[in-house]
Parts: C-alpha cells; structure tokens; sequence
C-alpha cells in the first residue's frame, strides 16, 4: 500500500468506528486477522471482531473516533486515534469519555488488517468512565 493509500484507509477506518455498525469495522479485517486490546486475547476472525467494536458501539452510542496520525514502526503502523463519547449504553454511567490510542496493525498481503494490537490507557479510561478525580 502506498502512503497515500495507507492514509485512506486510516481515514475510512475511522469513520467505521463511528458508524454503530460493527460489521463495518470487521471488513477491514482479513478474513482470520486479529484484533486485540490492551494485551488482552485477541479476538479472531470477522465475526469475533465484529463483537469487539459492537462492545464499545453499545458503551457510547455517540462515539466518535477520529484519526490523529500514522506513523511507521519497521513492517508494523501505528494508527493513532482519539475516542469521544458519552456512557450512555445498556447500564451507562452517562459519563462523557475522552481517550487516545493507537494500533499497531501489520497488513496482509490482501490490503486488510491481518493483526491489530490496540493500546490505550486503561486506568484513565475507567477513571472517565467513573468520572473519578484524576488522582
């Protein structure tokens, strides 16, 4: 992919996220690639994917997720971005949340996502989510 090419899909990918269509996100995946979050197991395949972004599309039902920047890492790049959104899902806290993140995404030979390794801050995710004191 092309640098240009590259920024595209970043932008696209972005705008997936605010979509409240999770389908959306899974078909910037290969058909087996991995997404996973904070370390966590990844989950594999569209489908398993699909239910990752659906998670955090019922948390804020407003999301927004904005592409910040990218930025080579050898054969990997990093896809940052900037999440807003406001708790308002199944048993919210109606909390308004702001973090930044990025992914670490190795693309396949198809164009698409073969692995992502999200990371963000997770103690000031659930310190918003909370609205808890910074402390």
């Amino acid at each position: 992919m092309t640098s240009d090419e590259l920024r595209k899909f970043a932008e696209q990918y972005a705008k997936a996220w605010c979509s409240q269509n999770p389908e959306n996100i899974a078909r910037f995946f290969a058909e087996n690639g991995s997404l996973s979050i904070n370390n966590g197991p990844p989950a594999i395949g569209r489908a398993s994917i699909a239910r990752e972004a659906q998670a955090f599309m019922t948390t804020f039902p407003d999301m927004v997720v904005t592409f910040d920047k990218l930025e080579s890492r050898g054969d990997l790049t990093a896809f940052h971005w900037t999440l807003s959104g406001t708790n308002t899902g199944a048993g919210g806290t109606g909390n308004k949340v702001r973090i930044s993140g990025y992914e670490l995404w190795r693309i396949g030979n198809n164009g698409l996502i073969a692995e992502s390794q999200g990371h963000f801050d997770a103690a000031e995710y659930e310190r918003q989510l909370r609205n808890q004191p910074r402390g």
